[in-house]
């Protein structure tokens, strides 16, 4: 279970965090709660719910994006504080608030089931196809959308398919972590493997194993301390992430303090 989440995190946060989309991340997993408080209050299906969701926060980002009076920021704190809103009202109506909002933020991540692990294989086969399809107009869409434009690489159509999934992989793992776990491994283990390679696809690896290292690892502190586990696994990615800066700083100093040390040995 954890290397499917993971991998599947990996393989779209990396352009959460290339592009700076942490709090449109943030939106979308929170933006599915009245999908969810509907599946819940009429016995629906959740992951229908969820995904009907997802499909609103993606037209709608995309729509206000394209708003020349309005800021990309704003839009998406609108639909944010909107859906989220609009979910809790519905939620309200059901008997058991409290439980359906616990399970919606922190997921149950102890009760996988086989089909579960089915549904997240299928989602990380289908990340993988539109990674691999998409990857060079999300590469230049990420440091450049007017020379993707230029090389006629579609930009509004690749921040669409990119915006998709980013849902997929909302959609496909919330039900079994929680919507917080989802965005802490979404952005902490890219941004935890960002200096450690060049290349986007050694970071997408690199993220997947930090992933599964914090939550293998995570699981593990949880048993042994009793604490709730989804939290566990977010704290424990969130403190790989500074250990992994810190470790980044003290070896870029260490070599600038050597080559400083060569220069004057030379002169």
């Amino acid at each position: 279970m954890s290397g499917l989440v993971s991998a599947i995190c990996a393989l779209a946060g990396i352009w959460v965090v290339l592009r700076g989309m942490a709090f449109l991340g943030d939106a979308m997993s929170h933006g599915l709660l009245p999908g969810v408080a509907l599946a819940v209050l009429f016995g629906g299906n959740l992951l229908v719910g969820a995904l009907l969701s997802a499909a609103v926060m993606t037209a709608g980002v995309t729509a206000l994006g394209r708003t020349p009076r309005l800021s990309q920021d704003t839009g998406i704190g609108l639909l944010f504080v909107g859906m989220l809103s609009l979910g809790v009202i519905i939620v309200s109506r059901s008997q058991s608030f409290a439980v359906d909002l616990t399970g919606f933020l922190f997921g149950d991540v102890l009760a996988v089931r086989e089909q579960d692990l089915v549904l997240l294989g299928v989602a990380l086969l289908l990340a993988l196809v539109v990674s691999v399809l998409g990857h060079r107009a999300f590469l230049a869409l990420a440091f450049d959308p007017r020379k993707a434009h230029t090389l006629g690489l579609c930009p509004r159509l690749a921040h669409a398919v990119l915006l998709g999934l980013l849902a997929l992989a909302i959609v496909a793992s919330f039900h079994i972590v929680g919507t917080l776990l989802v965005l802490g491994l979404l952005i902490a283990p890219p941004a935890a493997a960002l200096p450690w390679t060049r290349s986007v696809r050694g970071v997408m690896a690199l993220a997947a194993l930090l992933g599964m290292t914090a939550t293998f690892g995570g699981l593990l502190l949880s048993w042994h301390l009793s604490t709730a586990a989804g939290a566990t696994i977010s704290a424990l990615a969130v403190s790989l992430f500074f250990l992994s800066h810190l470790a980044s700083g003290l070896r870029h100093h260490r070599r600038a303090r050597l080559a400083g040390a060569h220069a004057a040995a030379t002169h």
